[in-house]
Order: structure tokens, then C-alpha cells, then sequence
């Protein structure tokens, strides 16, 4: 997992190195900045707003979960009323 803000700093400082003239700077800030982002993708990191969504829909899942397991064990009961 990996802070947005670490990625805007290495890319800030990277970009301060070079003394070109603004526009390619900013030609060059956007190729480090693409650079580094792919180089991150390829180790299969994520950004702390991906991990956060990831998060999020893994809590969404395990109580619809919960919920319908709740559901199956009413059911069976039900069920196992009837039976007898």
C-alpha cells in the first residue's frame, strides 16, 4: 500500500532537480510521475485510496454475508420444524 503523498513528494523532488524551463518541466514532472506509478503497478501496490475502497467493500461483503447466513439458519429451522 502506498500514500499519495509519498508518490507527490518523490515526484516533487525529482522535478526540482531539473532547472529546464517550465514547460518541459512540466513534460518531465508527468513522464516521473507516470514512471513511477507504473513501477509501483508492476509490485502490485496500491494507493492508501485503493486500499480504502478495497477495505470498505470487504466490510460491505462480510455483513451481507452475515446477513445472509442469518437468512440460511432461519430457514433451516424452518425447515427442521416442519419435519417433525
Amino acid at each position: 500500500m502506498i500514500d499519495n503523498t509519498l508518490l507527490n513528494e518523490l515526484n516533487r523532488r525529482l522535478s526540482a532537480l531539473i532547472p529546464a524551463a517550465n514547460g518541459l518541466r512540466d513534460d518531465l514532472r508527468t513522464k516521473i510521475e507516470q514512471t513511477v506509478k507504473a513501477a509501483f503497478q508492476e509490485f502490485d501496490l496500491l494507493t492508501r485510496e485503493e486500499f480504502d475502497s478495497q477495505a470498505q467493500a470487504l466490510k460491505r461483503a462480510e455483513a451481507r454475508i452475515s446477513e445472509l447466513e442469518a437468512v440460511i439458519d432461519e430457514l433451516e429451522k424452518r425447515i427442521g420444524g416442519n419435519e417433525a
